[in-house]
């Protein structure tokens, strides 16, 4: 036994690139079945010659033959193998992204600024605004790539947590939302003390997410809901919209990212990339807090509940 395990290990070890980075235990991994599926072949007549090429795996394929356990196991090995690399790959190419466009983007925001102040016509301030607000637009869109990127590699959103009052955060908030879609109305709801221990910046930015996407997927001639409620320890959120059920299976996987709900129904209000809800959820871990998706017979429900201070 002890021979043919110190073989096994040599040759499994030596399947490369799957067999690079695994453990004894994982080469051994489909031994029962592979054992198996050599019994049974030793009892089927066979020559010297099929019994030689056999050994060094150059076993004639038999039409329409089920993979081996080996193959299983050596198949499972590059698919992993594989994927980790493709993944490795995305995530550095997310990251360069986001760090060599921000330069010339802050540099097309402040000349658009510098323009819109120039007073120098309406042509000119009406180009300026056009450009500020599709370079805010972009730039949106890149901290959702940077924030991606984080998460996929397992750091997290950065928090930077202070002293703050959410319901002056969230008034502010809406009130750029609002402007920014002036057809639909926002309501907020305080109730109680809104002060804790958070990152205000990444708090509204939980609240635009979670309210832009329910601007994209709510009714349109119904009001999306913002309520905040002092808990004692705990602050609850929930955003609310009108409109058609999630079906099920969407609302398990509505926090993964570049996922995209149903177009029926939706709003159109211009590009995204399907993170909010992921980086949303993202913002609320940071936080040590919870999120939790629901769908009610006419609405749609986001519930966050954020501790006021982190243990």
């Amino acid at each position: 036994m002890d021979g043919i395990l110190a073989q096994w290990d040599a040759f499994a070890g030596s399947q490369l690139p799957a067999a690079a980075h695994m453990t004894p235990s994982a080469l051994r991994d489909h031994a029962k079945q592979i054992l198996l599926a050599v019994a049974k072949d030793l009892a089927t007549p066979q020559t010297d010659e099929e019994q030689a090429e056999k050994s060094k795996g150059r076993a004639p394929i038999l039409f329409e033959a089920p993979e081996t356990a080996a193959e299983t196991h050596a198949l499972a090995e590059s698919i992993r193998f594989f994927s980790n690399h493709v993944e490795q790959a995305r995530n550095l190419l997310l990251g360069m992204v986001g760090h060599d466009m921000r330069t010339p983007l802050q540099t097309i925001q402040l000349t658009a600024s510098y323009l819109a102040a120039l007073n120098a016509g309406a042509g000119v301030s009406d180009a300026a605004t056009l450009l500020i607000n599709s370079g805010g637009r972009i730039q949106a869109l890149l901290d959702d790539l940077v924030d991606l990127n984080r998460s996929s590699l397992g750091l997290g959103i950065h928090i930077v947590p202070t002293e703050v009052d959410v319901a002056v955060l969230f008034a502010d908030e809406l009130k750029q939302l609002q402007a920014a879609y002036p057809g639909r109305r926002l309501e907020l709801q305080v109730s109680g003390d809104a002060r804790g221990v958070w990152d205000g910046l990444r708090l509204q930015q939980l609240l635009a997410n979670l309210v832009v996407n329910a601007i994209i997927y709510g009714a349109a001639d119904a009001p999306v809901r913002v309520v905040v409620v002092d808990e004692g320890a705990d602050l609850y959120l929930e955003v609310r919209n009108a409109g058609a059920a999630i079906d099920p299976e969407s609302l398990v996987n509505i926090f993964n990212p570049l996922t995209r709900g149903a177009q029926k129904g939706r709003t159109s209000v211009g590009s995204h990339l399907g993170l909010g809800l992921h980086i949303a959820h993202e913002i609320v871990a940071a936080h040590g807090g919870a999120i939790e998706a629901r769908s009610e017979p006419e609405e749609a429900v986001f519930a966050v509940r954020l501790p006021k201070t982190r243990s």
